[in-house]
């Protein structure tokens, strides 16, 4: 049996930071850029330079399970198939999309919270 890398240690380290970013997100649209930005990073830090993300290889997609989706072109990577396949990194990237969704849910089931938000940002300047 062959063993399976973890990548909690990667999820941990920029957890708090995605979670304040959320949880201040003004627009369903801002989760989303959160989530793609977060998740890009977490690659970033976890392939260096054998896997170059792109716009548009990392989506959230909060009405499918799970709720993200990763482009064809990266999942053909060689390097990120392999890994991907051989680690936890799906899980991890299952719980930023879980809990981005969530917001994401939030925000679009309330808007008027999202619009009184930016109102009183402007009224404060």
């Amino acid at each position: 049996m062959s063993r399976q890398a973890s990548f909690t240690k990667h999820e941990r380290k920029v957890l708090p930071d995605f979670r304040k970013k959320i949880n201040n997100a003004e627009s369903t649209e801002d989760v989303k850029k959160f989530f793609t930005y977060t998740v890009g990073s977490l690659f970033s830090d976890i392939f260096a330079e054998d896997v170059a993300v792109e716009q548009g290889d990392i989506r959230l997609m909060p009405d499918m399970n799970p709720p993200f989706k990763l482009s064809d072109r990266l999942m053909k990577m060689p390097r990120f198939a392999q890994i991907w396949q051989d680690s936890d990194l799906a899980h991890v990237l299952g719980r930023l999309a879980e809990a981005a969704a969530n917001r994401y849910r939030r925000l679009d089931k309330h808007p008027e919270k999202t619009d009184s938000k930016i109102q009183r940002r402007y009224e404060n300047r």
